[in-house]
Order: C-alpha cells, then structure tokens, then sequence
C-alpha cells in the first residue's frame, strides 16, 4: 500500500469554507444544512490523502496546464494541485459551482 499524501488547506480556501457555511446558516437560515455541507467538504478533502490523482483536471486554462484538479463536492468544487515529491495535496480555493469558475480560478492564490 502506498503513503498516503499529507492535505493542506490554504487560507484562502478555508476562508472561504466559513463564507459558505455563514452564508447557508444565516443567508439561508439553514444551519443544519451548513454543518452538514462543511462535514461534506470536510470529508472529501480529507479523501484527496488517498489517490488524488484521480480527480481529474480543471478544464480552464491556464490552471488546466498546470496541474491543478477539480473536484465536485455537491454544488461546490473543490480545487487542489499536487506535489509529488513531498507527496502533499494543496488545496487552494472552495467556489460555488455556478460562478464564474475563471473569474474565481484568476483570483486564487497558489501558497
């Protein structure tokens, strides 16, 4: 069995985590539904620990060409690159999945 690969999850994708779950619980006035959207997150970055390589690419360019993947997470993705010399799975942005996924993907900050 294979090492499994260490998740990291920038700030700016945790920060937009909270935005999500602020914005169903008090938006929306669903907390139960927040709490169970952020344990659904939660839980599908955690999996990119095992075969990341998996999920395929984004098919934006110019992100497509450098390596970052894009994983769908109900009405959410969740957007990662990989290093596999230090065998570490950097998750870099969390966007709603019908916004503008260019405009969103130009914003995010590589750390």
């Amino acid at each position: 069995m294979t090492a499994a690969y260490l998740v990291k999850v920038t700030e700016q994708a945790q920060e937009q985590m909270r935005e999500i779950a602020h914005y169903i619980a008090f938006e929306l006035k669903a907390p139960d539904a927040a709490l169970h959207m952020l344990d659904s997150l939660e839980t599908a970055i955690a999996s990119l620990a095992r075969m990341p390589n998996s999920i395929a690419l984004t098919e934006e360019e110019p992100w497509h060409s450098i390596g970052i993947h894009k994983k769908i997470v109900r009405n959410f993705l969740v957007y990662f690159w990989i290093d596999e010399d230090t065998r570490k799975v950097q998750v870099t942005a969390v966007v709603y999945g019908r916004r503008d996924q260019v405009q969103q993907l130009s914003q995010m900050r590589m750390e």
